[in-house]
């Protein structure tokens, strides 16, 4: 294939990956706390929501991108006051808060459907935009994109290298015997519930701030169940997130390049092919080693402890 194709089809992929790989991560870190949260799309839309209308009404994308983490969270915390306080099921709560968010975004935006708000624009890297394949890809993007290049190893290098991650770490493993050791488990929960439902929200922002500045109802269009998908896929760990999101991403790309080729392939076949690769690399999964490194206690609730 021409450098000439593949080179802009591979800065898609980074671009069209980057929502993805905010919200995988922020499931990463929720779920390292043993709270399984499947309402990963519902924070994503409302996200982008609020990020979109922040954006519109004051001019500011830094701001709006901030506020959508904080909305995000929000909508997490209703989650987390479902799990950890009334010990609800966490699976069943985490389908109702992707209705609630998809139906809230929907019922809230459709005023604002078309219109367009100020947002992320691409900002080359001096000197390293100029490398040859690799700066067109991954260095002559907006500052979201550049910032996903940051949180993978900061957050590993959290969950593995400081004592506050590994005892939330802990409280998603052994839960019983991270209380008899005086740590706070239902802290820690919350803990990854609230900042991985901001980067969720993170995630829905850039869809509306920096992907296309516009709004549409149904914006993320599944991706965060994706996102779920890709947590499996990379074995929660954050290096792998990116390679699976940028995965994802591609077929996102190539799809829609595909679409405007005039191809002659149906377009509801077309549609479907981020997520039957989603399908596939479940099952894929399911068959290598290191599926089994869920957090022990994930979805479990954790009783309180007299």
């Amino acid at each position: 294939m021409d450098s000439a194709i593949i080179i802009p089809l591979l800065a898609a992929a980074v671009q069209s990956g980057t929502p993805i790989l905010y919200a995988t991560l922020g499931e990463i870190f929720t779920e390292k706390s043993g709270v399984l949260n499947l309402g990963v799309e519902g924070c994503m839309i409302i996200g982008a929501l609020t990020g979109f209308i922040v954006a519109l009404a004051t001019g500011s994308p830094v701001l709006a991108f901030v506020i959508a983490g904080f909305a995000g969270m929000t909508a997490s915390a209703v989650h987390g006051v479902v799990c950890l306080w009334f010990k609800g099921n966490q699976v069943v709560s985490g389908l109702a808060l992707t209705i609630l968010g998809a139906g809230l975004a929907n019922y809230l935006g459709t005023s604002y459907v078309g219109q367009i708000a100020p947002g992320f624009k691409p900002v080359p890297v001096p000197l390293l935009s100029q490398i040859p394949a690799l700066g067109p890809i991954f260095f002559n993007h907006d500052p979201l994109v550049y910032l996903t290049y940051c949180i993978p190893p900061l957050m590993w290098l959290y969950l593995t290298r400081t004592r506050h991650g590994l005892s939330l770490r802990a409280a998603g493993e052994y839960p019983a015997a991270a209380t008899a050791a005086g740590l706070n488990v239902a802290a820690y929960r919350w803990c990854g519930i609230l900042v991985g439902g901001f980067f969720m929200g993170l995630g829905g922002a850039y869809l509306s701030l920096a992907y296309t500045h516009l709004w549409t109802n149904n914006l993320t269009g599944g991706r965060g169940w994706i996102a779920v998908a890709l947590v499996i896929f990379a074995f929660w760990r954050p290096g792998r997130a990116v390679f699976g999101a940028y995965l994802f991403g591609g077929i996102m790309a190539l799809q829609l390049r595909l679409q405007a080729s005039g191809t002659q392939l149906p377009s509801s076949l077309l549609l479907m092919l981020p997520y039957a690769l989603t399908v596939i690399v479940l099952v894929m999964s399911s068959w290598r080693q290191g599926a089994n490194e869920a957090p022990a206690a994930l979805g479990v609730n954790v009783e309180p402890i007299d």
